[in-house]
């Protein structure tokens, strides 16, 4: 992102920008079986993933969700401004003791809102493992639709390739 992120607050969730400080609890939270699953080739790398918070606070690319004035997750955000191509995408992780319980959803649709009205754009994407059908079906009952899988598009810890599942959502489809 080019500029500071902006608080965003929702009825139980807080977005506010990621701050190197948090980079600690954020490394610990994604080391955790139900997180590191869908994490990446080295899930309990804990410097290599706190390495990665720190760059994203510095770089203003991800916000620090909030749950009760305590660290809940992680949301990152990022622009494509080529003007033919321009769209923006999300990610996020929630620490398992509170998946099930509607934050993630809320979380998403704040910054997805954002994106939308205040930064204007038309188009987002996610890109969920096309395994993680928890994750698949959050984000469908925010409005994004599968566009396609992606064969063979990351390293699992396992050290194998495997698919992850495109989808997308326009402005006029958040719910």
């Amino acid at each position: 992102m080019k500029c500071a992120l902006p608080t965003l607050r929702g009825e139980r969730v807080v977005l506010r920008a990621l701050r190197e400080a948090d980079a600690d609890e954020l490394s610990a939270v994604v080391i955790q079986p139900e997180v590191a699953r869908w994490w990446g080739s080295r899930p309990h790398d804990r410097e290599h993933h706190r390495a990665g918070f720190v760059e994203d606070a510095v770089g203003h690319e991800a916000f620090a969700i909030e749950v009760d004035g305590a660290l809940a997750g992680w949301l990152g955000v990022y622009e494509e401004d080529e003007p033919d191509y321009r769209h923006a995408g999300l990610d996020i992780f929630l620490n398992p003791s509170l998946h099930g319980l509607g934050l993630g959803p809320e979380a998403l649709r704040l910054a997805a809102r954002w994106l939308v009205d205040e930064l204007g754009h038309h188009r987002l994407i996610i890109d969920p493992a096309a395994a993680n059908s928890r994750a698949i079906a959050v984000y469908a009952a925010i409005g994004f639709r599968p566009v396609g899988v992606m064969r063979a598009y990351e390293r699992g810890a396992d050290g194998a390739w495997h698919d992850g599942l495109l989808m997308d959502l326009l402005a006029d489809e958040l719910r």
